[in-house]
């Protein structure tokens, strides 16, 4: 049987209750609002919200978030993520997002190689992408590392403390999609 969403270092299964309080620390840690779109803090009633609408179908809610747990310990150690899914186009966001304690051991990698297997070959989707800031060159080497290719720069894209940052537009195809590009 062919398990998408796992191999021998990682399992990335669906958030549970449980979850509340390690989301609850990393959505609270300032230092990571300077990826995303989140500048403020969340409550943990929100959060507990969040996880109780989190099971909703990819299809319905247009988003999945998956928590990535270390094997055989069991422990979350981050969080990948599917967003702004589009059916009709066959494409969908992706943000990955380690636990301090648990970066440079290969585990971003290892969660980036299964959501790809998962979206390309379960899914279907054609293509994956996500929005690296120019500072972040972490994540923009784990995602090359990982077989994106860097395809545009959205120029002052993100406001930064230091003024405004661009953002790199990281693209996979899935590598059997057809393609009518130049």
């Amino acid at each position: 049987m062919k398990l998408f969403l796992e191999n021998e270092i990682l399992c990335l299964r669906a958030l549970e209750p449980e979850d509340l309080e390690i989301l609850y620390q990393w959505e609270n840690d300032a230092s990571h609002w300077q990826y995303g779109n989140t500048k403020t803090p969340y409550s943990r009633f929100a959060l507990r919200e969040y996880l109780s609408q989190a099971n909703q179908d990819l299809m319905i809610s247009r988003q999945l978030r998956l928590m990535m747990v270390e094997k055989p310990e069991g422990h979350p150690v981050g969080a990948i993520d599917l967003y702004d899914f589009d059916p009709l186009n066959l494409r969908a966001g992706i943000g990955i997002l380690v636990d301090i304690n648990a970066r440079r051991r290969g585990l971003a990698f290892q969660a980036l190689q299964l959501i790809n297997d998962y979206a390309f070959n379960f899914l279907l989707l054609k293509q994956l992408y996500a929005y690296i800031p120019h500072s972040n060159e972490a994540s923009y080497q784990l995602f090359l590392k990982s077989g994106y290719q860097m395809t545009g720069c959205l120029q002052a894209w993100l406001k930064t403390s230091a003024g405004f940052e661009d953002v790199y537009v990281m693209q996979r195809l899935a590598p059997q999609a057809r393609y009518n590009g130049k």
